[in-house]
């Protein structure tokens, strides 16, 4: 998978949110549709569509990054908190790091580590 759409409450937060906790660009101008295309490093592409309605998603409902090592997750989790962001669920076992917290339209984001198998 290399891409992935979002409907959001307000484009121009959920645009400042991607960038700065995952490192994504934003095109310099939306698309026809007034949809912004974001990119990252790795080539992947996320798109943010404004909606007026509110955003209901099923509780598992979840997407996520992987991270390098598991002290990666612990700094990204520390960052997360002094953000005073909401997390939903952290885990620190010795095969798996994650934590899951939400961006400003409740969607749950993990970035998550465990060895590769």
């Amino acid at each position: 998978m290399d891409h992935l759409a979002l409907a959001v409450s307000d484009q121009a937060r959920s645009i400042r949110f991607y960038e700065r906790y995952f490192g994504f660009e934003a095109e310099p101008e939306p698309r026809e549709d007034g949809v912004r295309i974001l990119h990252d490093e790795a080539g992947f592409s996320l798109a943010i569509g404004q909606i007026d309605e509110p955003v209901v998603l099923p509780p598992f409902f979840h997407f996520g990054r992987g991270a390098d090592t598991p002290d990666d997750v612990r700094a990204f989790r520390g960052r997360v908190e002094a953000d005073e962001l909401e997390i939903v669920e952290w885990w620190d076992e010795p095969d798996y790091v994650s934590v899951k917290f939400r961006d400003p339209d409740g969607y749950v984001i993990e970035v998550g580590w465990e060895p590769l198998h």
